[in-house]
This record gives structure tokens, sequence and C-alpha cells, in this order.
């Protein structure tokens, strides 16, 4: 199979899957969790596991490519196995609605919804040009956003309806997680070259191997780390009505919430999907990663000095725009500094430092907002996001791409 045919097949079967993606996507981000909370009346402790289901599937993203390694699979093949095992898992819980079964069935399939980030990123590697890699990627992240959008607004009525149908709804996500599986499983792609290390967390080597990756790792924990501590506060902000956010004289009402933190920023990052994908496949990584950060720092610092609606608006939509430059930057950026052998390995250490902030970040912020205002802490992130950008100012002043040669090289190094 040529190149060609191979990027022509596998963009086919990924704007297909982002159907899936989006319906998933609204699994751990709302519809859990308010079943555990309206249905099951669940406890702190159930509500933080589902809440972090995602997050700890990430930690294991080392593992589960090293056993991917081990059995010679074909990485999407491999990863169609671990779609399925999400959706036989949601079929459980449509099966068995308890607690116990929820909360196992519900954290288990969304950590292999995350492990598997990194066998995804090896086949865009493999099958998509370099020089359309972002473009390729970004027009997908459009059809799983305008999906999840929808797909929210239908199961959200019919649970408003009658929220005892909500098994129903964890068909649809087994569905989602099988269409997936499907959609991988036509997916060309190769095995993972072995690396020569048997430990199942041996990638995290190439953090401290690759000098200029590991650098570009700690900015992006300053970073995220930031971001994630601000992501639950802005609905703390606008909620919760000590802050004083009003319209009208009236604290804002759920609707307000939700467009403030949904539903504009993820039109922002609909439409600028494509830009930001463009830019990625053309622009210096180092300066693409510096702009963003700017705009996350800058949104941030805008949305909690603002107790006006005009000024929120203009808050979320810089913080969309960011985000979709986020998605393409966080899902692709390895390809820029791994030997293409490498790249699965690469993006796990990644991903496994993203579960560690996501686990973290939450319940930091909880902590320190008890203590400082909201306007306190996103001066903090921005502090934080500054001083990830200044370890990059070397690599901004030299206007250097990252070097995947040296780290071919230093790959061959490690392995012999």
């Amino acid at each position: 199979m040529s190149s060609a045919e191979r990027t022509a097949l596998t963009y086919r079967y990924e704007r297909w899957r982002a159907l899936s993606s989006g319906v998933i996507e609204t699994a751990g981000s709302t519809f859990l969790l308010l079943i555990a909370v309206r249905w099951f009346h669940a406890g702190a402790l159930s509500k933080a596991l589902i809440a972090a289901g995602g997050s700890a599937g990430l930690m294991l993203a080392p593992w589960l490519v090293a056993r991917v390694e081990a059995s010679g699979r074909p990485v999407a093949r491999a990863a169609s196995g671990v779609a399925m095992l999400g959706a036989v898992a949601f079929a459980l819980t449509a099966l068995l609605p308890t607690l116990p079964v929820f909360l196992i069935g519900s954290v288990f399939a969304m950590m292999t919804a995350a492990a598997s980030v990194p066998l995804l990123t090896q086949v865009y590697q493999e099958n998509y040009p370099e020089t359309e890699r972002g473009k390729l990627f970004s027009r997908t992240v459009m059809i799983r956003i305008a999906t999840a959008a929808v797909f929210s607004e239908l199961a959200g009525r019919v649970l408003a309806a009658h929220l005892g149908w909500f098994p129903g709804l964890l068909a649809v996500f087994a569905a989602a997680f099988a269409f997936a599986a499907f959609c991988l499983a036509r997916v060309p792609s190769r095995p993972l070259t072995a690396s020569g290390g048997t430990h199942p967390f041996r990638a995290l080597r190439y953090a401290l191997e690759d000098k200029l990756f590991g650098r570009t790792l700690v900015m992006w924990m300053l970073m995220g780390f930031a971001n994630l501590m601000i992501v639950p506060l802005r609905v703390e902000y606008l909620a919760n009505e000590k802050y004083g956010v009003r319209l009208d004289g009236l604290p804002l009402s759920a609707a307000h919430v939700a467009l403030l933190t949904g539903v504009i920023p993820n039109l922002a990052r609909l439409v600028m999907s494509p830009l930001w994908g463009w830019m990625f496949d053309r622009m210096n990584f180092f300066t693409l990663r510096a702009a963003l950060n700017a705009g996350f720092a800058v949104g941030m610092l805008t949305f909690f000095a603002s107790d006006s609606l005009p000024g929120l608006v203009v808050a979320a939509i810089i913080y969309g725009v960011s985000n979709a430059g986020g998605d393409v930057a966080w899902s692709l950026w390895v390809t820029k500094f791994a030997p293409p052998e490498r790249v699965a390995d690469y993006m796990s250490v990644h991903t496994c430092f993203t579960g560690v902030r996501g686990v973290l970040a939450p319940l930091v912020a909880f902590q320190l907002v008890t203590h400082w205002s909201p306007q306190a802490i996103s001066w903090l992130g921005a502090a934080m996001i500054l001083a990830g950008t200044l370890l990059l100012l070397p690599e901004l002043r030299s206007g250097r791409h990252p070097p995947r040669a040296h780290a071919s090289a230093l790959t061959e190094e490690i392995s012999d």
C-alpha cells in the first residue's frame, strides 16, 4: 500500500471514529458524574474516582505501550482491542446498573480511552505526512467537538425527562467504543519497534536521556498544572454566589455558567482548530507553544478579573482559541521530537505526566481556594506558565526546530 493510500484510508476511518470520540468525550466530561450524583447519590470517593479515570489511564500509558510492543501486534489493531474492552465495560454497566458495577465499569472504560492515546499518535506519525499532520488531525477534532456538543444537548434532554433511562445512555457509550474499535481495526499500521527494554515503564528514561524533551516536559508540567487548576475554578467562580458574579443584579443561572464555561469556549475551539492545525504544520514548535502559553495566561487572568458578562465572554473566547491550539499541540508535539519508531514511547511519557497533574491539580486548586481568592490563584497560574515558557527561551532565541535527528541518534545509543 502506498503512503498516499495509507493516508487516505487512515483519514477516512479517523473521521468516522471522531463521531465515537465525541460521544465518549461527553461521558467523562458530564454524564458519568451526573449519573453518579443524581441517581446513585454517590459519595465523595466514588465521584473522585470517576473524575480521575481518564487521568489514571494516561498514567498507565507507558505500561500499555510496553505491552503492545512485546505482543508484536500492529498498533491500530492493539488500540482496537483496547477500545473493545471499553465497550465491554460500559455494556456491563448498562446491564447491571448498580453503584459498584457502575463505578468500576466507568473508571475502567475511561482508563482505556486515555491509555491508548500514544498508540494513536504513532499511527498519525506513520500514516499522515509531516506537512499535513496538523491539518488532518484538526479536521477530525472539529468533528469530535461538534458531535460532543450535539450529543450533550440530546442526551441532556433525555436524562432531564427521565433520569431512570441512564442505562440506555451507557449502552450508547458501549456502542461508541465498539464503533471506534471497528474503525481502528481497519486503519493500516505496523508493530512497534523493539527498544530492548523489559521494564513496563522503561519509556520514562527518555525524559532524562533526551535533555530537550525533558525540559519541554517540565514546561508542559508547569503550564498544564496551572491550566488544570484553573478549569474547575472557572465553574466555582461563576456558580458560587460568594464571589459576586451577577447579571442584572442576580446570580448567574446554570445556563449562563454552561454558556461561559462550555458553549462559548467550544465554539471558539471549533472555529479555530483548522487554523492551529495549519500553523502546527508550518511554525517552529517552540514559537507556537509560547504563543499558546501566552493565550492561556491572558485568558485566565481576564476571566477572573471580570465580573460582567462582556468581560467573561471575551475571556471565554480567548480560552477557547488557546484550547483549540492546545488540542493539536498536545496530541502531536512528540512527532516533532521523537524518532519515528519511538513516537508512541515519547507520547506515553507525555501522557503519563499529564495524568499525574490531572489527578493532583484539581486537589491543589480546591485546597488553595479555601485560603486564596480565585484572582490570586489565576496570577499564580499565569506565573507558572511564564516560568515554563522561560525554560524554552534558548530555543525561542535560536529559532531552532526540535532536533529529531539528534533524538534518533540518541535512541540508537540508548538501545545499544
